[in-house]
């Protein structure tokens, strides 16, 4: 061990020995070289040294003296450099108005002499800075416009910064997809350069964007590449953060040994290191882990440790997270006040990130032009007339008389064509426009005709499943109570069938309810009368009328939604509602997880229904929101349904102007989405 080290002193002290001499070098060089271009060159070569040797100060006095230099010599390309260097350190400095200010005097030099690739190397980094600095949209406009011109020159150095700007940037503005892209570009670049420390991390931010989108395979593939590529004696933090990482992807699928063996050693490993980030990582893992284990009292002792870590280093969200798993906790001993106060410092926190996430810092710089035009080329003309002499038409007046006499009777006849001409147009725009309203009326006519169409195929599909559901559940009703009135059964075997004959009755209330509420909405032809109205107590009003049904389960709930807007038919909506979460309730299993939400995407409501039940057969996907496949499926605890509520769901959506569609797993669970507007067709 003590060899190796003397070894790595030995290269490092070799290498920065190394680069000592070229700069001294340079510097003897440059005391003996004549004021003129070659000397600026010289000089910028030096500057990028020192600049590499991390010597900002000495590399400053070099920069002030060669833009003096450079300036009266009149040579663009020696100030552009120059400043280019300057702004690079005030960004290393983390002065960015300076940076920013240098950058664009930097580019407009660059501009000057049509240096494409020095536009686009002050591109690339204004669109780092922009992205450090929140301003994402910013940054990839600069960064984007960098890209081709590396890419067509192989800049592979460059091109794997600009990758990387990009899929962070694209990652902070929630465009998951080209994030992955972009880190899959830097990880190719990486690797073509041999960058070990950069392969890494593009693996790693790969990993964390399948998580986020909840590609959990694909995340653990990538996870476990990350380990591979880490030495047991070198990268501690990034173990620590890796290891309880991939325990959580395995808890996904409930791989509960696999799981434990990561975060059991991603917890001792980050103790040793003391790395207090992933320990608080591990620390919510292993307690979701003992949670769902029902392991609840080691769960709450490693969740508060988690808590109180979270709040020391200020990692909200991990601390968001750790509130989730606090409600689950307090929810599952039945202590809800204590849920309830979890909840609300949860929506508090969540608020607070929410905002600052949307604090963006304003810039006057946009994505660069770098087309091969000068911007500082005058392209304006001037008159010059050609000579002294005097004008032929002036010697001979007939000829302009005549001339002007001419022009006047070309004049009167245009003015007279230009009138009929106007008016055979007025006609002609009557004509149209008369044609034009017949068009409208008549596809006015042809789309409430459609409509109409609709309108009744739906009606016809549902009562076909009414007139089958209903006769079924009444027929078994009658059916047992026959085999009472004639004594063809005893008391005690009637009492044995109770329960059956009660899940009947409830069948075929549930089935009338849902078509009594449909049918009370669509009194006006299924024309839905829209208003906005909060979702949120939408929520809290369906989730009470399943409060019972959840507790006979033990079911946790977790309630994300948040007050939002939409504009619908509320009745309409509170049906659908209510029978995504009745029927995540009747296929959630004993300690499962409901969490409902809505959030806004690009401007309109999205609602989700999520639950950790047995989930769906890809084979049963397309069969739900058919009405003529008349499909249902029996609860977890034999509930039966009607086949119905799904259908009017989909219908009660569209007629809104919003879509409804599912993603699921079997043995995994379910999730329910509806996407609504939140605002009305302008007028």
């Amino acid at each position: 061990m003590k060899w190796l080290l003397t070894c790595l002193l030995f290269i490092g002290s070799f290498f920065a020995s190394a680069q000592n001499e070229k700069i001294d070098y340079l510097t003897v060089q440059l005391a003996y070289q004549q004021q003129d271009t070659v000397k600026v060159n010289l000089s910028i070569e030096l500057i990028e040294e020192l600049y590499k040797a991390e010597d900002y100060k000495k590399a400053l006095l070099f920069i002030t003296e060669t833009a003096k230099l450079a300036e009266s010599l009149n040579y663009v390309k020696g100030l552009a450099e120059s400043t280019y260097y300057r702004a690079l350190i005030y960004s290393n400095r983390n002065d960015y108005f300076n940076a920013i200010d240098n950058y664009n005097k930097s580019r407009l030099y660059f501009q000057k002499i049509k240096d494409s690739l020095g536009i686009a190397k002050v591109s690339n980094s204004i669109g780092l800075i922009e992205i450090k600095r929140g301003n994402y949209i910013v940054g990839l406009k600069n960064s984007l416009s960098a890209i081709e011109i590396f890419e067509q020159k192989g800049l592979k150095d460059e091109l794997s910064k600009a990758y990387n700007n990009l899929a962070e940037a694209y990652f902070k503005t929630n465009q998951i997809d080209k994030a992955i892209d972009f880190n899959f570009k830097a990880l190719e670049i990486r690797k073509q350069i041999d960058d070990r420390d950069g392969v890494k991390l593009s693996t790693k931010n790969i990993a964390d964007l399948y998580s986020v989108r909840k590609e959990h395979r694909r995340a653990i593939e990538y996870y476990e590449k990350v380990l591979d590529m880490i030495p047991q004696d070198s990268d501690q933090e990034l173990r620590g953060e890796i290891l309880p990482k991939l325990g959580s992807e395995y808890l996904q699928f409930k791989e509960f040994e696999k799981a434990s063996e990561l975060l059991v050693e991603g917890l001792k490993y980050n103790r040793r290191q003391n790395n207090q980030e992933g320990l608080l990582r591990a620390l919510n893992a292993i307690g979701n882990l003992n949670l769902m284990r029902k392991k609840v009292r080691l769960a709450e002792t490693q969740l508060n440790e988690a808590y109180a870590i979270a709040q020391k280093i200020d990692n909200k969200t991990e601390l968001l997270e750790n509130y989730k798993l606090h409600i689950a906790l307090d929810s599952t001993r039945g202590y809800f006040q204590n849920a309830f106060f979890w909840q609300n410092k949860y929506y508090d926190l969540k608020e607070e990130v929410a905002q600052e996430e949307q604090q963006v810092f304003p810039s006057d710089f946009d994505s660069l032009d770098i087309e091969d035009n000068d911007p500082f080329v005058d392209s304006s003309n001037s008159i010059v007339n050609d000579d002294g002499k005097d004008n032929w038409l002036s010697k001979n007046p007939l000829y302009l008389y005549g001339g002007i006499l001419a022009l006047i009777i070309l004049l009167g006849l245009l003015i007279y064509a230009l009138s009929k001409l106007k008016t055979l147009k007025s006609k002609v725009d009557e004509q149209n426009e008369a044609l034009e309203l017949e068009k409208i009326r008549n596809d006015a006519i042809l789309e409430q005709t459609h409509h109409l169409e609709e309108v009744n195929q739906v009606k016809d599909k549902l009562f076909s499943i009414v007139s089958h559901d209903l006769k079924d559940s009444i027929s078994s009703i009658k059916a047992f109570l026959d085999l009472l009135k004639e004594d063809s059964i005893s008391r005690e075997e009637f009492n044995d069938l109770i329960p059956e004959l009660s899940e009947n009755a409830n069948n075929a209330s549930a089935l009338l309810f849902n078509l009594l509420n449909w049918s009370k909405s669509q009194l006006q032809n299924l024309e839905p009368k829209q208003e906005h109205f909060n979702i949120q107590e939408v929520f809290h009003n369906k989730i009470a009328l399943v409060e019972q049904k959840i507790e006979d389960k033990r079911i946790v709930l977790i309630d994300e939604s948040q007050r939002d807007f939409v504009y619908a038919d509320r009745s309409m909506i509170e049906i659908v509602i209510q029978n995504l979460i009745t029927n995540a309730v009747k296929f959630s299993r004993t300690g499962d997880v409901i969490t409902v939400s809505n959030q806004d995407v690009n401007g309109k409501a999205l609602i989700c229904v999520e639950d950790t039940g047995v989930g769906i057969s890809r084979e049963n996907l397309d069969k739900l929101f058919k009405a003529n496949k008349n499909f249902t499926t029996i609860g977890t605890k034999n509930e039966k349904g009607t086949g119905l509520g799904l259908t009017i769901a989909k219908d009660l959506v569209e007629l809104n102007n919003g879509r409804i569609w599912v993603e699921s797993t079997l043995n995994v669970g379910s999730k329910f989405f509806i996407e609504l507007p939140k605002e009305g067709p302008s007028n």
